[in-house]
């Protein structure tokens, strides 16, 4: 069964980010996937590193500041090996992801395609496109997105569950490792 994992990079738990990750989560499960969340603040980097290994599927949600995702989540990935120069472990190759980027405004939006491009070329994860990106006006409040909002999420997460069952089906998908 595939399992997706998602993790949440913003600096206190149960926020917004944390909502709009679960609504991603909520849609892989209807599409057949197991899912758990862990947020960074709470678990800290080394258990997320753990998890990812069990993984087949990510959502990395994070909020934007300064027009980047969080410095939890740089760290998180700067920690986490890819199998390269004497690494034991690339616990996201032959994985997928999916972005949740959340801020204030709009105007971050393009945050998403630095965080794709990471995944993708750094640790050569089949990243879902495109990322979803949600301002305060995807929230009913600060832990219920909007029907329109959750409809959005829960197809991130089918698509992502469905995502994951081709890359884990395919060998050659799996093969692929970072270049550099």
């Amino acid at each position: 069964m595939t399992h997706v994992l998602g993790v949440v990079a913003g600096p206190e738990p149960g926020g917004r980010t944390a909502t709009a990750v679960a609504g991603v989560l909520a849609g892989a499960e209807k599409a057949g996937a197991t899912t758990s969340l862990l947020e960074l603040s709470d678990a800290g980097a080394d258990a997320v590193i753990a998890a990812l290994t069990d993984a087949d599927g990510v959502v990395f949600g994070s909020p934007v500041y300064r027009a980047t995702y969080s410095a939890l989540l740089k760290d998180l990935l700067e920690r986490t090996e890819r199998g390269k120069w004497g690494e034991a472990t690339a616990p996201l190759q032959g994985t997928v992801a999916a972005t949740v980027l959340t801020g204030a405004s709009g105007h971050h939006y393009l945050a998403l395609g630095d965080l794709r491009n990471v995944l993708a070329g750094f640790f050569a994860v089949q990243v879902l496109s495109p990322g979803l990106y949600l301002d305060h006006g995807g929230y009913v409040d600060r832990t219920t997105l909007t029907e329109q909002t959750a409809t959005l999420a829960a197809a991130h997460g089918a698509a992502l569950a469905d995502l994951a069952a081709a890359v884990t089906a395919s060998a050659a998908l799996q093969a692929i490792t970072p270049q550099i």
